[in-house]
C-alpha cells in the first residue's frame, strides 16, 4: 500500500489540477473535449474537498485551509464554464437535428438518420438541465458564479456545489420571470436593453473599484501582493489581474476613439 500523501503536499498539488482543467477547457474545440475539461475540473474539486475535510479534522493552519478552499472555488468556476459550453453545444446540436429534441430516440423504420440521445453523448438529462441553468443564470446576472464563490471565500465558508447550485437556480429563475411593466409611480420608466444593462455593469464595476482604490487601500493591497507571492494561487491571481487590466484598457480605448 502506498503511503498517504502529506496534507501540505496535497494542498500544493491542487493548483496543478486546477491549471490542467483550465488549460483543457481553454483548448477545447469539441463537445467531447469540453466534457473532458469538465471531468478534470470535477476531479480537482473532489481532491480539494477531501483535502479541506482532512484539514478541518487535523486543525490545519488557516492559510492552508483557505488555499484549499480557493482551489475548490477555481475548480467549480472552470466546471461551471464547461457546463455552460456544453449547454450551448447540446442545444446547437438539437437545432441541427443531430440530437433528439426530447433526449430520446425517435421512432423510425431503420437506424439511418436516428438522432443521438443524451445517453449516447455521455450526458444525463439532469446534467443537461443543470448546464442550461448555469448558462441562463450567467445570462441573467453576469458573473454570478464567480461572485457566489468569492462571497463564500470572503466569509471563510467552503465553496460547494450545493451552495453554487442554489444561487444559480435563483438567478436562472429571475431571468425566466417576465420583465416588470413600467412602474406606476414613474410611467416614464423604460427597462434597460441588454446592451444598456451590460454597459451599466461595466460602469458600476469601474465606479465601485475607483471608490475603493484609495491610497490607503492600494498600499494595503500592495503589501498583500508581496505577502502572496509564495502562495499556491499567486499565478492565478496574476493572470486574473492581467486579463482584467486588458479589458479595462480596451474599454478606455473606446472612450479615446470617440
Amino acid at each position: 500500500m502506498s503511503a498517504p500523501v502529506p496534507m501540505a503536499d496535497a494542498g500544493h498539488g491542487l493548483p496543478g489540477l486546477v491549471d490542467r482543467a483550465a488549460m483543457m477547457l481553454a483548448g477545447a474545440k469539441t463537445a467531447a473535449e469540453v466534457l473532458e475539461a469538465r471531468e478534470a475540473a470535477g476531479i480537482a474539486y473532489d481532491a480539494a474537498k477531501r483535502t479541506a475535510r482532512l484539514s478541518r479534522a487535523k486543525a490545519a493552519h488557516d492559510d492552508l485551509l483557505a488555499a484549499v478552499h480557493r482551489a475548490q472555488a477555481d475548480a467549480l468556476e472552470i466546471e461551471a464554464t464547461a457546463k455552460r459550453r456544453l449547454a450551448d453545444e447540446y442545444d446547437a446540436a438539437q437545432a441541427r437535428g443531430e440530437v433528439a429534441s426530447d433526449g430520446r430516440p425517435k421512432t423510425v423504420g431503420n437506424d439511418n438518420g436516428i438522432p443521438a440521445t443524451s445517453a449516447d453523448l455521455g450526458l444525463r438529462r439532469d446534467q443537461i438541465h443543470e448546464a442550461r441553468q448555469i448558462r441562463d443564470a450567467e445570462a441573467a446576472d453576469p458573473g454570478i458564479v464567480r461572485r457566489t464563490l468569492d462571497e463564500r471565500l470572503d466569509h471563510g465558508e467552503e465553496p460547494t456545489r450545493a451552495a453554487l447550485r442554489k444561487m444559480v437556480v435563483d438567478a436562472a429563475m429571475r431571468g425566466l420571470r417576465p420583465q416588470r411593466s413600467a412602474s406606476r409611480r414613474n410611467p416614464l420608466y423604460v427597462p434597460p436593453t441588454p446592451e444598456q444593462a451590460a454597459w451599466r455593469h461595466v460602469t458600476g464595476t469601474f465606479r465601485a473599484f475607483a471608490e475603493w482604490a484609495t491610497d490607503e487601500n492600494l498600499t494595503l493591497a500592495r503589501r498583500g501582493m508581496r505577502e502572496a507571492r509564495d502562495t499556491p494561487f499567486h499565478d492565478l491571481d496574476a493572470k486574473a489581474i492581467a486579463e482584467g487590466s486588458a479589458a479595462f484598457t480596451k474599454i478606455k480605448e473606446w472612450f479615446d476613439a470617440r
